[in-house]
C-alpha cells in the first residue's frame, strides 16, 4: 500500500516539506485513542532471539532509527511503535540553528537515495531535554551530537561536551559525530589528533558520573584504509564503545540519474542504496582489523531485509535505517525483523 498508493502521492511534494508532513500526521494520528496500540500490534516482532545485549544494553532486536529523521526529540515514541529497537535523536548542537538555505534535500528516485546538505537543523540541546522530560521515551534512545556550525573547530570539544553534560540523564548512548559532510570542516575532526582530544575530554566527564553510559563514534564511509586503521587505533587506545559504519558519502559513483541532473543539485551526503556496498565494505574491514574487539552498527543502503543481513554477515552488531524506510516504508521495520529472526533461528 505504502510504495504503490502513499508514496507517489508523498513524493508529488518536495522532501523537506514531505517529512514536516509526516511528522504532523504522526502527531494527529497517534492523539486517536487506540491506533497507537493497533500499530505496536500490526508492526511489532517480539521473540527472545532478537533481543541482544551490546555496550551494557539490552536491546530488543537489531533494527534501529538513524539520526537525523528525528531532529527535534518529539516523535521518537511515535516511530517506536513501527517496531524500531532504537531511534537516535538528532545530530543536537549546543545552541538552536535553521541549517543550510534551503532547498537541501533532494531525491535521486532512479537509485532509491537521497542528497541532503540540511546541515545540523536543530532547535538546540536544552529543547532536546525538554521533550524527554516530556515525552517519556518508551525506547532506547541514542543521542546524536554535534558542534554548532559558527564554532570553529578548535572549540569544537566544548560543543561535544555541553551536548554530552545537558543531555546525559536523558539518553541511553551517546554518538560523536564528526563526519557529516554538510559542515563546513567538520571531517577534519575525524583526524587522529582531533579525535583523541574529543573522546578523551569526554571520557574525562564520564568519570564524574555516577554510571558511566556508552559512547559511539560515527563515521564516514569515505574514509581511506590509512585512515580506517587510524580510528580503529583512536576508539582502542580511548576505549569507547563502538563505531557505526557509516554516514553519508560525498562520492557520486555508478549513479542511475542523470549526470546533469546530479550535478544542478550540487553538493550534499548521498544516502540509500548506492552507498550499500561502500558501508558494507566498511563494517567488514573495522570488524576484521580489529578482529571482533570493536562493535559496530551498520547503516547505508539497507534497501531490503537481505540487506540488513549482509550488514550483520560483514560483522555489524546492530543495523540502522533512513533513506529506506522513506522509500520502502514503515512495514520495511516489521520485514527485516521477521528475516533476521528466521536468520538467527
Amino acid at each position: 500500500m505504502y510504495t504503490s498508493l502513499l508514496r507517489p502521492l508523498l513524493f508529488l511534494f518536495p522532501p523537506e516539506t514531505v517529512h514536516h508532513m509526516v511528522v504532523k500526521m504522526l502527531h494527529a494520528g497517534f492523539m486517536i485513542p487506540g491506533i497507537k496500540g493497533l500499530v505496536k500490534k500490526t508492526c511489532r516482532v517480539q521473540d527472545p532471539l532478537l533481543e541482544t545485549e551490546l555496550f551494557g544494553i539490552r536491546f530488543p532486536n537489531r533494527v534501529g532509527l538513524a539520526a537525523g529523521f528525528d531532529k527535534q526529540a518529539n516523535i521518537y515514541n511515535h516511530l517506536a511503535a513501527f517496531g524500531f529497537g532504537h531511534i537516535e535523536i538528532g545530530t543536537v548542537n549546543p545552541l538552536p540553528q535553521p541549517g543550510n538555505p534551503k532547498p537541501r534535500l533532494f531525491r535521486l528516485k532512479k537509485d532509491k537515495a537521497l542528497i541532503n546538505r540540511m546541515g545540523f537543523n536543530n532547535p538546540g540541546v536544552d529543547v532536546f531535554v525538554k521533550n524527554l522530560k516530556k515525552y517519556k521515551p518508551e525506547v532506547i534512545i541514542g543521542g546524536n551530537i554535534g558542534k554548532n556550525t559558527l564554532t570553529p573547530n578548535e572549540n569544537a570539544i566544548e560543543d561535544y561536551l555541553i551536548c554530552y553534560n545537558t543531555l546525559y540523564d536523558w539518553v541511553d548512548y551517546f554518538v560523536i559525530n564528526v563526519s557529516c559532510p554538510n559542515i563546513e570542516g567538520l571531517g577534519k575532526l575525524q583526524d587522529k589528533d582531533e579525535l583523541i582530544k574529543i573522546i578523551t575530554r569526554i571520557n574525562e566527564a564520564s568519570q564524574q558520573k555516577a554510571i558511566r553510559k556508552p559512547v559511539l563514534l560515527k563515521i564516514a564511509p569515505d574514509l581511506t584504509p590509512g585512515q580506517l586503521d587510524d580510528t580503529i587505533n583512536v576508539v582502542e587506545t580511548t576505549g569507547i564503545d563502538g563505531i557505526i559504519a557509516t554516514n553519508t558519502t560525498t562520492t557520486r559513483d555508478h549513479l542511475a540519474t542523470e549526470k546533469g541532473e546530479v550535478e544542478q543539485i550540487g553538493r550534499g551526503g548521498l544516502s540509500g542504496k548506492p552507498l550499500k556496498d561502500k558501508s558494507t565494505q566498511t563494517i567488514k574491514y573495522i570488524v576484521d582489523k580489529s578482529k571482533g574487539r570493536i562493535p559496530v552498527i551498520g547503516v547505508g543502503g539497507i534497501m531490503t531485509p537481505e540487506d540488513a543481513i549482509e550488514k550483520l554477515e560483514a560483522g555489524a552488531s546492530l543495523v540502522q535505517i533512513y533513506t529506506g524506510f522513506i522509500y520502502q516504508g514503515p512495514s520495511l521495520v516489521k520485514r527485516l525483523n521477521k528475516t533476521i529472526l528466521k536468520y538467527l533461528q
